[in-house]
């Protein structure tokens, strides 16, 4: 098991961290790399290489994730933690997300922790002090009880992804529904994002409450950016769900340098469980796919 390194620093700001800051940081880092991309960590056991396989899962995990986040940092600003892949594991999983958190961080990736957390006021405050005491700089957080349940988040100067548009294809029954007032129920969402991230905007006038919109969902993209004109969309469904580089052209802010694009398009399979051709280790497969992406996404927003 390798240590997490220690010779590269995390996106740094020059006052203390605030919500809005966390926007700025992100718009640095995507600046340093070139692309707005991120890479999600859903590490599973069935997929990863037989060669990582210990008896116990905690440990091939680990492994498997220290990796690729070795392999993905030259090549893309930003990692997303899929918690649910570590939790079900209990403490011991926590454990290992939180070591591989440190790692991301000492190797100057922004983290976004994929938790999808979404209660009352009280209750939430107690996860976003999970999420920042983890090392978190971004979450992503469910708004269908009321924004006073992402607001903790904010306070605990997080950034947050706020579940607008989601990329599962049965989100279309409840997110598509037109409301008596006549937007969507994902239009209207999209309107109290907007609304709530007036108050998180850092100097780059990009918001640190951003939204998750998916890639296959582009035919919606072009009303929600006109709703949401300074948010940053978190954008899964990439790669391996269909999305295109077609797709994210819809989702992009309009005469915009790439790093103020508003877009962070995320892949995971398609990235983490790269086929190594014949004689390539693992992880020089990770890292060329890794890179692969940032290339293409740089050609969407350039």
């Amino acid at each position: 098991m390798t240590s997490a390194p220690t010779s590269h620093t995390s996106p740094t700001v020059t006052t203390a961290p605030t919500a809005a800051t966390r926007a700025d940081a992100l718009v640095a880092a995507i600046a340093a790399k070139g692309a707005p991309v991120c890479v999600g960590l859903d590490p599973t056991l069935e997929q990863m290489p037989a060669s990582l396989r210990r008896d116990d899962p905690c440990a091939s995990i680990e492994l498997f994730t220290r990796g690729v986040l070795d392999a993905v940092a030259p090549a893309v600003p930003a990692v997303k933690f899929q918690s649910a892949c570590f939790e079900r594991f209990g403490w011991r999983g926590v454990r290992v997300l939180e070591a591989c958190i440190s790692q991301a961080r000492g190797l100057g990736l922004v983290v976004v922790l994929d938790f999808k957390r979404g209660d009352i006021g009280i209750s939430s405050s107690h996860y976003a002090a999970a999420a920042a005491s983890a090392g978190a700089h971004f979450v992503t957080v469910s708004g269908y009880l009321g924004l006073s349940g992402v607001e903790p988040f904010l306070a605990a100067d997080l950034g947050a992804f706020v579940l607008v548009r989601t990329s599962n294809p049965d989100s279309s029954a409840v997110q598509s529904e037109k409301l008596a007032a006549g937007p969507t129920v994902a239009e209207h969402m999209a309107a109290l994002v907007k609304t709530l991230g007036e108050k998180h905007r850092g100097t780059t006038g990009l918001s640190a409450v951003g939204a998750v919109v998916g890639a296959t969902q582009s035919r919606e993209a072009g009303a929600l950016r006109a709703l949401m004109p300074d948010q940053l969309f978190l954008i899964p469904g990439y790669g391996a769900q269909g999305g295109t580089a077609d797709d994210i052209r819809t989702m992009r802010r309009a005469s915009q340098p790439s790093e103020k694009s508003g877009v962070l398009v995320t892949a995971s399979r398609s990235v983490i469980y790269a086929k190594a051709s014949e004689g390539q280790h693992w992880l020089d497969a990770v890292g060329h796919a890794a890179k692969n992406l940032a290339r293409e996404i740089r050609d969407v927003v350039a």
